[in-house]
């Protein structure tokens, strides 16, 4: 195989992200579009014009029947990710589905089985994993290099209720639920992914303020190797920030809107660190799985662990009481 034949199940503007990074990929062919939203197609073809002739679908059923093709990208609401997912496995395809994988722990075990049964790569979208400063940060913890993790704290702030006003990102029935299943997901991811923890218990409030999902999420977490955090969910802010800390025995890394101080035990002045590795894209790792020169870096366990703390939160939150993770398998 020398290219990697790609159909497109939503063609929203985060398709329209991920077309102009396959357009540097010389391995990755798009071959088909699928959205019931005409509108939608068009706005594609008119940003894309060379995919113009490209065949069209106001369903995914149908362009898996009468398409050739390799791989899948699902960019659609989120409750719709299960369903496409399955489908699109089914078919023999391989997937790369965007964040979050699904909206419910027992939907992101069933489709990794599903994945599993029809040996197909299932890759999660989740682009800070091929970020330089997430890099150094999940290299520095695992080399030991803050020792044992004792506290970690999350926060993500954006204009996220004003922004979503009228879309299906405040509609339950299409979304799932609010900023903390959606950009707060990727915050989730990474502050899993890079620590390596998993989480136990959670204590989570939310508030929805006055729409069907959550806008506001507080949330206090005790992971399994005893260690304690915070993940802190704000939608309804000026501007967006993003902090994420690490406190260890040996010392402190400090992520702040792209900037990353660390410091150890010993020294009197925390330093900014300026050398990162080297960016890419799940794009990029995603072709080169399936052309198999490469690891995906982003496995569909990495959407379980998230989808599993967010579950406990809400569950949290309504109940109003620690929920265990456990509880949810």
């Amino acid at each position: 195989m020398e290219k990697v034949r790609i159909g497109c199940i939503g063609t929203g503007g985060n398709t329209r992200a991920h077309l102009r990074r396959y357009s540097s990929i010389p391995e990755a062919e798009i071959v088909a579009l699928a959205d019931p939203s005409k509108e939608s197609l068009d706005r594609m073809a008119e940003e894309f014009p060379q995919l113009g002739a490209l065949p069209q679908f106001d369903n995914h059923p149908d362009m898996l029947a009468q398409v050739e093709m390799d791989a899948v990208l699902i960019s659609s609401p989120h409750t719709l990710h299960y369903q496409q997912g399955l489908d699109v496995l089914a078919a023999g395809k391989h997937l790369l589905l965007e964040k979050p994988m699904v909206c419910q722990t027992v939907r992101a075990k069933s489709l990794i089985q599903a994945a599993k049964e029809a040996d197909r790569l299932l890759m999660i979208s989740y682009q800070r994993h091929f970020q330089g400063p997430y890099l150094y940060i999940r290299d520095q913890l695992r080399s030991g290099a803050l020792g044992e993790i004792q506290f970690v704290a999350a926060l993500q702030s954006q204009n996220w209720l004003n922004l979503t006003v009228g879309k299906w990102r405040q509609k339950m029935s299409l979304s799932g639920g609010g900023q903390l299943n959606d950009s707060g997901s990727h915050l989730v991811d990474i502050l899993l992914w890079t620590t390596g923890l998993r989480a136990e218990a959670v204590l989570g409030f939310t508030d929805n303020m006055g729409t069907e999902v959550d806008i506001d999420s507080a949330t206090t977490i005790r992971f399994t190797n005893g260690a304690h955090g915070t993940l802190s969910i704000i939608g309804n802010s000026p501007m967006w920030w993003e902090e994420f800390s690490i406190w260890g025995t040996k010392g402190t890394l400090l992520y702040r809107n792209g900037t990353v101080l660390q410091s150890s035990f010993g020294q009197s002045e925390m330093t900014e660190v300026t050398q990162f590795p080297e960016d890419s894209t799940p794009d990029r790792n995603f072709v080169d799985a399936v052309l198999g020169r490469a690891e995906i870096q982003v496995p569909p366990e990495c959407g379980l662990a998230v989808i599993e703390l967010t579950e406990a939160i809400w569950r949290s939150a309504e109940e109003g009481r620690i929920v265990k993770v456990s509880d949810l398998t």
